[in-house]
């Protein structure tokens, strides 16, 4: 049936119907779902791309090899036909050959018989040689080039491939033999046109075949990118969110838990960047800590924690006077505490410590300008020698310094280590105003400590700060009590080192004794509850230096100085500064110097060397006789060289306060630190420091840490006296010029990465653990939130 009229849909009735069956497509809706797919199609593409190169560069290498292998199979399997062919043929062959008919006759019949075998499509051509090397009989198709051999050539066992313009021949020869007589050779040719024709159509297939890999590898690639493209998504929002992937809400998120270590280090890695462009713009001045306390710390709690204490009582009869230790550690803290207002905890170990505290134990310091509180802690003289002549320095002092003295332990000094170690924690606990202060735990007389405090404090921030060499695993693993020592420094927040040698041997150390999981990338160890951050902080001391505002110009200390000696005005100055102490080379020093004034005489009378040695541990048994040699050989020394009017060595073993050090520093023409083994060496940063006149030689040690920052001292190995002898004789004979360059360089070092800095550093770091604990706990919060939302 015909209908006839206007078409179905040209009317009103027909758009509308028209509309429900094909609804107008929202194109600024389909726009915004398809973008969400730009980021996962260009993240496809980024691995297509490359795997389609990849694969064609693969194809076209595999191509010409393909090839080769196809000849030698299909030369092979013509060299076996040929054998075959040339055996049937080898019987009428010989009868034709042998036949008594004229040679017309006898060759009709052999071309009869060739051109039968041609019916074979692979044969191309045949011929045949007789005994002398003649070919007498040949097919038309032979070509010219296929010679007979010459009878006395040997027998080949395969054929050749012979290249023509109209295509590649195989050709092979076969012995024809009659009753034990050679009668000539059959001459088989095959035609070689399939091979490259199967060759064209294998590099076909091949092209095809890595054409479907790749299509399928991609189809694979963008099917799983789809899919997980929303889930990936959410976690890395998650993760910057600093949420816990294994507790985020979304499932996909969870799949990023393999690569979530590497975001967090990459993100460890941009605040690094950052915080190192931050610590370049900041001017480390005591008002910088103030303001790190203020804004990055909202003015925290800050507490440390030493066993020497800033500053000692003595009584000397009826006057109690107030001295500064002669300590690296000291030195550098001390103005830290000035800016920071804290809370120092130490041992009170002065004479007239006891009369200068109130009710709590506490003393306001510096006498001059109080800024801070010491709170004094008290040992009775059983605990003092055993935790600290006992086990810190006649144990863990030697272990930690390769200077070749044994390490004792006894167990009973080990016990009063672990109650002294306790008893700090006790008065941590009892000063700290709040349940989360930062406190900073200085060196190893409390490697027990922080796991300690831990436990009583467990929001605590814990710094603590290693200010000697950590030795290497072998030698760690003389001391009885390693596993304790080692758990009881894991339980620090960050634990700080000079350099990344001694931060390397606590990873291994860590990683040898105890079962903890060391990552090396991320500079943390997990041992029990929180990572313990391990990092270097090369320790350094105040710039401007307090005492050098107070010190006389230059000029003026050399001749006071010289006038106090009872030296003439031209006689050239050396000086070295130390704790009596078997690490710090003095012996190896005063050898150098018999040295130099053996092979140059003319320095005996012209050069002194002042020697300031503070006394130290004078009950351990190897410090009395430290004692008593460094006087024997400054004695000998002095006898053998010495002058009316100058002694070559000037030993002072005996206290001097900051402003004579460095009044000695500024009237020296030369600093001598021959340390056998320490962390910093804070002497030769001292030294730079105390000469604005930009004047004076630096001769420093090899095995300090201070050497990898002052590469403008002249850097010896404390053992080689011979080479210290040198050192010696370069820094009198330097001239000015270099003398002001190389500290000119070293000076700028020192004011740039001072004491602030140091303290800084970790203090901002300090921030960054409290902060991400912060907001762990408020992610672990809102996880549960919910857990309780989908319960």
């Amino acid at each position: 049936m015909r209908i006839t009229g206007r078409r179905s849909g040209t009317g009103t009735l027909g758009r509308a119907a028209r509309r429900q069956s094909h609804p107008r497509w929202d194109y600024n809706e389909v726009f915004k779902r398809a973008l969400p797919l730009v980021p996962m199609m260009r993240l496809s593409l980024r691995f297509i791309v490359p795997l389609a190169l990849a694969l064609g560069a693969i194809a076209y290498g595999v191509a010409p090899l393909v090839d080769e292998l196809t000849l030698k199979w299909f030369v092979r399997d013509l060299d076996i036909r040929a054998k075959l062919v040339a055996s049937a043929a080898q019987e009428p062959l010989v009868e034709l050959l042998t036949d008594k008919a004229r040679d017309k006759v006898r060759l009709q019949r052999v071309q009869a018989f060739f051109n039968r075998m041609l019916q074979d499509e692979r044969l191309f051509a045949l011929g045949f040689c007789d005994a002398a090397g003649t070919l007498v009989y040949k097919t038309q198709a032979l070509p010219a080039d296929v010679a007979c051999r010459a009878p006395t050539a040997p027998a080949e066992e395969s054929g050749y491939v012979l290249k023509l313009p109209g295509g590649p021949l195989h050709v092979a020869a076969s012995p024809v033999v009659a009753e034990d007589q050679r009668l000539g050779e059959l001459l088989i040719a095959h035609d070689m046109s399939f091979i490259e024709r199967r060759s064209a159509d294998t590099k076909k297939y091949i092209v095809y075949l890595f054409a479907a890999l790749g299509a399928v590898i991609a189809l694979i690639t963008v099917v799983i990118a789809e899919l997980s493209f929303r889930g990936w998504m959410a976690g890395i929002k998650a993760l910057i969110r600093g949420q816990s992937l294994a507790l985020s809400p979304e499932p996909k998120a969870r799949e990023l838990r393999p690569i979530a270590r590497d975001l967090e280090a990459l993100v460890r890695d941009l605040e690094a960047e950052r915080r190192m462009r931050d610590e370049a713009q900041i001017s480390w001045t005591p008002e910088a800590l103030r303001t790190i306390l203020r804004e990055d710390l909202k003015g925290d709690e800050i507490l440390i924690v030493s066993n020497r204490e800033p500053y000692i009582h003595v009584r000397r009869n009826d006057q109690v006077d107030v001295q500064r230790p002669a300590s690296g550690l000291v030195t550098a803290l001390e103005p830290v505490m000035r800016a920071c207002s804290g809370t120092w905890i130490a041992h009170g170990s002065g004479s007239a410590d006891r009369d200068a505290v109130d009710a709590q134990d506490h003393v306001m310091v510096p006498p001059e300008k109080p800024a801070y509180r010491i709170r004094r802690v008290w040992l009775s003289k059983q605990e003092e020698a055993g935790y600290y002549y006992g086990f810190a320095n006649e144990g863990l002092w030697p272990l930690c310094h390769i200077a070749h003295t044994r390490p004792v332990f006894r167990a009973s000094d080990w016990d009063h280590y672990r109650a002294v170690n306790r008893r700090f924690a006790q008065v941590v606990e009892q000063e700290s105003r709040t349940a989360d202060p930062i406190v900073l735990v200085q060196d190893y007389h409390f490697a027990l400590l922080p796991r300690m405090i831990r436990e009583r404090l467990p929001h605590a921030t814990l710094i603590t700060f290693w200010h000697i060499p950590w030795p290497n695993p072998e030698a760690f693993g003389v001391c009885p009590w390693r596993a304790e020592i080692l758990d009881g420094m894991l339980g620090s927040s960050i634990l700080g080192f000079h350099t990344h040698f001694h931060c390397n041997n606590f990873f291994d150390t860590v990683d040898r004794y105890l079962e903890a999981r060391v990552d090396r990338e991320t500079f943390t160890i997990s041992y029990g509850g929180e990572p313990t951050e391990v990092h270097r902080y090369p320790i350094s001391i105040e710039w401007p230096p307090a005492e050098l505002a107070r010190q006389k110009p230059v000029a003026e200390c050399r001749e006071r100085v010289r006038r106090e000696l009872g030296l003439a005005p031209d006689v050239r100055l050396g000086i070295g500064v130390d704790r009596l102490d078997y690490t710090k080379g003095i012996l190896e020093r005063f050898a150098a110097i018999e040295r130099l004034l053996e092979l140059e005489p003319h320095w005996i009378g012209q050069f002194a060397f002042v020697q300031i040695a503070a006394p130290s541990r004078s009950s351990i048994e190897e410090y009395q006789s430290l004692d008593a040699r460094v006087r024997a050989a400054a004695q000998r020394i002095n006898r053998r060289f010495g002058t009316p009017g100058c002694q070559p060595i000037v030993l002072k073993i005996e206290h001097h306060d900051a402003d004579q050090v460095y009044a000695y520093y500024r009237a020296a023409d030369l600093c001598f630190v021959s340390s056998l083994h320490d962390g910093m060496n804070l002497v030769a940063k001292e030294f730079v420091a105390a000469r604005d006149d930009e004047r004076g030689a630096l001769i420093l040690s090899q095995f300090t840490g201070a050497s990898r920052e002052l590469a403008e001292a002249l850097i010896v190995n404390p053992y080689d006296t011979e080479e210290c002898a040198a050192a010696l004789r370069l820094a009198l004979a330097m001239p000015p010029d270099e003398q002001r360059n190389r500290m000119r360089s070293m000076r700028s070092l020192i004011q740039e990465f001072n004491v602030y800095r140091w303290a800084g550093r970790m203090l901002l770091d300090a921030a960054r653990v409290r902060n991400r604990r912060g907001l762990a706990i408020r992610s672990r919060r809102a996880a549960q939130v919910v857990d309780l939302r989908r319960a």
